[in-house]
């Protein structure tokens, strides 16, 4: 009895979470945060920097479990895209695999062809490319061997490709929605296989990663997209509720914060849209389509101003607070339950969405600078450090380390006094 009493004081007093995996889009939530405290706040191109490896091109997060770090990268000189594994550790790479070699697709300057994350479970790691005109999602084991290989459907638009997979349960979830008949689609982990496929309305692409969530006592899977928000069933993709608007292109997120129990969706074109959001809706909960100023039932606040709207990063939710960053490069922070701005600061035109842990957020902006700053009323920065790279990526956090991918290469960030090695 003495003996168990003693170790939950020592677990009491410990002054960090213990590791976490980052195992997907966005870490082990879905949703940006980091559980761990003792996360760098500090670093530079050279200062702080355990590793960094050489990548093609890409924007791509890293994800990582355990000793293994898994990124993808797509090389132009042979049309290929790339499944990457390397040591957590060191940063050597262990194997590559070629997902996909087929020509590269059209797409915007600002997205790359190797843009979706992957997404593991700890037993096989889930990729997604395009083929030309279909989506391709594959799964390989740890030692890199392909398991199985799949199209689920096809993939148009002028703006290029990016769906990162989502697990749940079983299933790897990837988001259709493109310039055509778009889709979400829920496949077998193990085997590929489709287990539901359902239409969306609209036919127009989007690039958002849904959230999965226990809301108004169901399973919820919301997203942004297909110019609507909406929340589905995961186990069998039936629609929840649906609303058509606040406007037509999406990208960045869904996030929810707990104590205010709302939902944050943020969108920037044509119209910039910032919504806090109810999830108690059933059915089609109509039209709020272009509409300025928006009321309705599952609309808690609302936002137009440019300069507080996010159209590609993801927002975050910090304790009591929303942070999101504009599209003119303005970080912004909100009371979450009421939506009052309290400030917002330039920090740089920034693709790279937020993350956070130990009570700070981290911003990476496109130059590769990171504002470090503790939410709350006024703006407090933290550190601002300069990793000499441009970053489109989001961060990833691990074990006590940060993983940033620069334009060249990618960064593992430890704590002062770690020793440095480089590849």
């Amino acid at each position: 009895m003495k003996r168990f009493i003693c170790l939950a004081s020592l677990l009491a007093f410990a002054p960090c979470a213990l590791p976490e995996n980052w195992p997907a889009w966005r870490g082990p939530r879905g949703d940006g945060t980091s559980a761990e405290k003792q996360v760098p706040v500090k670093w530079s191109g050279t200062e702080n920097v355990l590793w960094k490896t050489p990548l093609a091109i890409g924007h791509a997060s890293p994800i990582v479990w355990g000793d293994r770090l898994f990124i993808v990268e797509a090389v132009a000189n042979t049309e290929g895209r790339n499944l990457l594994c390397l040591d957590k550790q060191s940063g050597k790479l262990l194997w590559s695999q070629t997902v996909v070699k087929s020509p590269l697709e059209k797409k915007h300057r600002e997205n790359s062809h190797a843009s979706s994350t992957p997404a593991t479970d700890g037993k096989l790691v889930y990729v997604a490319f395009l083929d030309v005109q279909d989506m391709v999602v594959a799964a390989y084991d740890f030692n890199g061997k392909q398991q199985w290989l799949v199209r689920p459907g096809v993939f148009k638009s002028v703006h290029g490709f990016c769906t990162s997979p989502i697990l749940y349960q079983g299933k790897v979830i990837v988001n259709g929605d493109h310039d055509g008949e778009s889709y979400l689609a829920a496949l077998d982990k193990a085997t590929g296989k489709t287990l539901w496929k359902v239409p969306r309305a609209n036919k127009t692409r989007s690039y958002c990663a849904p959230i999965i969530r226990q809301l108004s006592g169901r399973t919820q899977m919301i997203l942004s997209g297909d110019r609507s928000v909406a929340s589905y069933d995961p186990d069998t993709g039936k629609q929840h509720w649906y609303f058509k608007g606040p406007t037509e292109q999406y990208v960045a997120s869904l996030v929810y914060n707990e104590k205010a129990d709302l939902l944050f969706m943020t969108a920037g074109f044509p119209q910039h849209h910032l919504l806090g959001l109810r999830h108690t809706g059933n059915g089609h909960l109509g039209d709020i389509y272009h509409l300025p100023e928006i009321t309705h039932p599952q609309v808690a606040w609302h936002h137009t101003k440019a300069s507080m709207v996010s159209y590609v990063p993801s927002p975050i939710s910090e304790g009591d607070y929303f942070l999101v960053v504009g599209d003119q490069g303005h970080a912004n922070c909100l009371i979450a339950k009421t939506g009052e701005s309290l400030w917002s600061e330039k920090i740089g035109r920034s693709h790279a969405s937020l993350v956070s842990a130990n009570g700070l957020v981290y911003f990476l902006n496109d130059d590769g600078v990171a504002y470090i700053v503790k939410p709350g009323r006024t703006f407090e920065l933290v550190a601002k450090n300069e990793l000499g790279e441009p970053t489109y990526a989001s961060p990833a956090i691990s074990d006590g380390r940060l993983y940033l991918r620069g334009e060249k290469h990618l960064f593992c960030i430890g704590a002062a006094g770690a020793k440095t090695a480089q590849r």
